[in-house]
């Protein structure tokens, strides 16, 4: 038997590559990285292959090694090239993020020493970091020192937390499911849907509260249904609103929907993934005032602060609340039982196995200070309002609400024709030639054209260049449907 455990110790330190061989693969993907952020202002933003990454099929998974250098060109052929560049300044469709370099190097060394972030008993440092960057999130919304929360993988986990959270906190059982009601809008993300259908809550009733001619919730309208639906013996149990919706960049009034769920006794949840950031500035905090009256909101550090996508947070004002309805025991964890101050994240959430996503935050943070990030959060506002602005010069565009965030909704009206089909066209014609990417979306049925800009590489010369874009493909589609 020892003989067979050496045979296989000898193949398997094969996984631990020595100084030299680490040296060589390191440089070789540190230079491909390095040549990518070089010449990222060249790349499109989107890119229409043939083939569409299938030749990556053709390199299977196998027993023999392979080596970087042709590995990294399967990579950059069938990955990093065909389809949406995310990392792009061009893209101007989804609620973009960005990626910035530092964040990379925090992802880095969090991988390579590997702190389990789960536990305060296996990894104390990366557990006060992480509840310190949530506690500095929550003094940004202006939660109490009773707050609390956690770094999950994006806003859909985010959600589910604070939606479960609630559950428990207003102790709905199965059997006051079907009359318990959930008041939220047809603006609201569909991951909230989602998640209320994973919390076990999809037979609750559903109530959708009329939106204004800004696509925000109609607070007048929530009361009444609130009002009726307690004279009607049910059971009113959240109400959901949002900080920047993904169709509009709409913010509900927060203050007025928070006074209101105080009073009934509604738990006030806030989806703020895409617009909770943008309360580093004034402007932000001014717009989002009453988000502290929430007894939950969910923020995307992966939107608002740049970062590398795989990040979302969620905050409760009662930690308690958050640690009941998720907080676990095992006998094989006794060991890790200790008496602290400070909260394990497995305890916050419903992960377990936890990787050590504080520190792609805390590096960043702490190496460019706040600065950039505001200013950049400021530029993206002005940029919204410039392309509103300018677009409206080009004969035959129509644009939506002024945007209130960094959200931009417009559509062509040609001369002759069906808009909707035009603006299906348009919008395949600009993702086409590639150079920025826009996204589409429904309101009150119209197919309608989306600017959304949140990117970090977003510039200016970006905007401007869009806007030519738009101005070339309306006058080479007019002229093709007037033949």
């Amino acid at each position: 038997m020892k003989d067979k455990i050496q045979e296989l110790e000898a193949t398997a330190r094969l996984l631990e590559p020595d100084s030299q061989e680490r040296s060589d693969v390191r440089e070789k993907v540190v230079q491909y990285g390095e040549d990518f952020l070089d010449e990222i202002e060249e790349f499109k933003a989107y890119v229409f292959t043939n083939d569409k990454g299938a030749v990556l099929l053709e390199s299977p998974i196998n027993e023999d090694p392979a080596q970087i250098e042709n590995l990294l060109k399967l990579l950059l052929a069938n990955v990093d090239t065909p389809g949406l560049n995310p990392a792009s300044g061009g893209h101007l469709g989804y609620i973009p993020g960005g990626g910035i370099y530092y964040s990379a190097l925090g992802d880095y060394l969090a991988d390579i020493t590997n702190r389990y972030a789960g536990i305060f008993f296996a990894s104390p440092g990366a557990v006060r970091m992480e509840n310190m960057l949530v506690r500095w999130m929550a003094d940004v919304v202006g939660y109490p020192s009773t707050a609390s929360g956690n770094l999950a993988s994006g806003g859909s986990i985010a959600n589910l937390t604070a939606i479960v959270t609630a559950r428990e906190a207003h102790n709905i059982k199965s059997k006051d499911i079907e009359k318990t009601v959930i008041y939220l809008s047809s603006q609201a993300h569909h991951c909230i849907d989602k998640a209320i259908r994973i919390a076990g809550l999809q037979e609750c009733i559903q109530r959708q509260i009329p939106l204004d001619s800004q696509y925000k919730m109609i607070p007048e309208e929530l009361e009444k249904m609130i009002l009726s639906d307690q004279a009607a013996g049910l059971i009113p149990f959240m109400v959901i609103a949002s900080a920047g919706t993904t169709d509009v960049g709409a913010i509900d009034p927060l203050q007025e929907i928070g006074k209101i769920a105080r009073s009934r006794g509604l738990w006030y949840h806030i989806d703020a993934a895409y617009g909770g950031f943008f309360l580093l500035t004034e402007y932000g905090k001014k717009i989002m005032k009453g988000i502290e009256l929430s007894d939950s909101v969910v923020m995307d550090p992966h939107k608002g602060l740049f970062l590398p996508y795989g990040l979302g947070v969620v905050l409760v004002k009662d930690v308690h609340a958050l640690n009941k309805a998720h907080q676990y025991q095992a006998n094989y964890m006794q060991d890790a039982l200790e008496s602290t101050d400070e909260y394990s994240p497995a305890d916050l959430s419903p992960e377990l196995t936890k990787h050590f996503r504080g520190l792609r935050l805390w590096l960043p943070l702490k190496l460019h200070g706040l600065k950039p990030f505001r200013a950049a959060l400021e530029e993206k506002l002005l940029l919204a309002r410039y392309f509103y602005e300018e677009v409206q010069k080009i004969p035959g565009f129509v644009v939506g609400p002024s945007p209130e965030l960094s959200v931009v909704t417009y559509r062509y009206i040609p001369k002759n024709g069906d808009p909707d089909a035009f603006n299906k066209k348009l919008i395949d014609a600009v993702q086409h030639d590639g150079r920025v990417f826009i996204s589409s979306t429904l309101l009150n049925g119209h197919f309608t054209l989306r600017l959304a800009v949140l990117s970090f590489r977003t510039h200016l010369k970006t905007i401007d260049t869009l806007l030519e874009i738009l101005r070339i493909k309306v006058k080479e589609m007019d002229e093709q449907s007037a033949q």
